[in-house]
């Protein structure tokens, strides 16, 4: 396994990067704030609100697809999957 941390702002941040295979990831957001999980295209409008200090949640992302986030205010994201995805 492997573990990252993210420092999401104002501009969408790839997350998780695209593979060949479905990927599990847990995600943990660390901070007071509200994170916006999509696409390359994800908004604070469109994306997926997160909880605040919630306990991680759990994802699994399908082969070619990606994970995007983005927040109105700086947030510290951390990220757990498999080496190698």
């Amino acid at each position: 396994m492997k573990s990252t941390e993210y420092t999401i702002g104002t501009t969408a941040v790839n997350i998780v990067a695209t593979s060949n295979m479905n990927q599990r990831v847990y995600i943990h957001i660390t901070g007071n704030g509200t994170v916006y999980l999509g696409g390359s295209d994800v908004t604070t409008t469109n994306g997926l609100a997160t909880q605040k200090h919630t306990t991680p949640i759990e994802f699994v992302i399908p082969a070619g697809e990606q994970l995007w986030a983005i927040s109105a205010n700086t947030e510290n994201l951390r990220i757990l999957q498999r080496k190698g995805a």
